[in-house]
């Protein structure tokens, strides 16, 4: 295995120039991601629509439509449930309706805030998913402030695509940036460059952020989304290249502003 010098690259860290390469949103759990040129953000608020919804299992414990935050192993989600990657979905913000595409056909549409929408995207995923829903699957909406993301707080995840071909390099095969389900990427960094950040605050555009923690990473990120194949056991070459499983950041919104596609980001020096 080739071993990098990084010292010697962190020295001309401060030379190169950090941009967002790209941003996301997921607006249901577990569903495909949708690319943004700009995103508007309010202190200690995630991205707009970001995780707003999800698929509940039929067995979890909730009567009701909207919900406070639930661990991930409450939903259908994509460290078990793989066959979600085979599906493309688009959200439409303006009547929060939501298309469900396979193979470029539209299968399924409902309106995710009304019985009627909601009862035809869950009878749907009943027959998609069948045994895996473990009875009668549910869509419910983020309540209250909070987001259905594996993280307990409203916060952005970060990844840097540089660590992203670092990991590549681990793994000796191409790894796919949306395995991670990120909502900024940025590039112009050394790898793992972003995890020095920790307890310090960055700048996006004109958005200051607070970095809380790194993201712990599981068995979702095995599965390719362009195929839906558990094709690669990305944990496990985390765990024996870099003895951690983690990729990527969270942060929590400080100020307000509006990130954008391209913009520079100023970092801890």
């Amino acid at each position: 295995m080739e071993l990098i010098d990084f010292t010697n690259q962190r020295r001309i860290v401060a030379a190169m120039s950090i941009t967002v390469n790209s941003l996301y949103r997921h607006p249901v759990k577990g569903l495909s991601p949708e690319r943004l040129e700009a995103v508007p953000l309010e202190p200690g608020a995630a991205v707009p629509n970001d995780r707003r919804f999800a698929i509940a299992l039929g067995s979890t414990p909730t009567e009701t439509v909207a919900t406070e935050w639930l661990s991930k192993s409450h939903f259908l989600m994509l460290q078990k449930n793989e066959r979600l990657a085979q599906l493309e979905t688009r959200f439409d913000d303006t009547a929060d309706t939501l298309s469900v595409l396979r193979g470029g056909r539209q299968v399924t549409r409902g309106k995710l805030t009304d019985p009627i929408g909601r009862a035809t995207i869950e009878e749907f995923f009943a027959a998609f998913m069948k045994d895996e829903c473990r009875g009668r699957p549910k869509v419910v909406e983020a309540a209250g402030g909070h987001v259905l993301s594996d993280h307990n707080a409203p916060v952005i995840s970060i990844i840097n695509l540089a660590s992203v071909k670092d990991v590549e390099r681990v793994t000796q095969r191409p790894v796919d940036p949306l395995r991670f389900r990120a909502n900024i990427w940025l590039e112009g960094t050394a790898p793992w460059h972003e995890f020095e950040w920790l307890g310090k605050e960055i700048t996006i555009g004109d958005v200051t952020l607070s970095v809380t923690q790194r993201i712990d990473r599981c068995a979702a990120i095995n599965v390719n989304p362009a195929t839906a194949e558990r094709d690669q056991n990305i944990v496990k070459a985390l765990q024996m290249g870099f003895r951690h499983i983690e990729v990527g950041i969270y942060a929590r919104v400080e100020t307000a502003g509006t990130i954008r596609t391209g913009d520079s980001v100023t970092t801890p020096t």
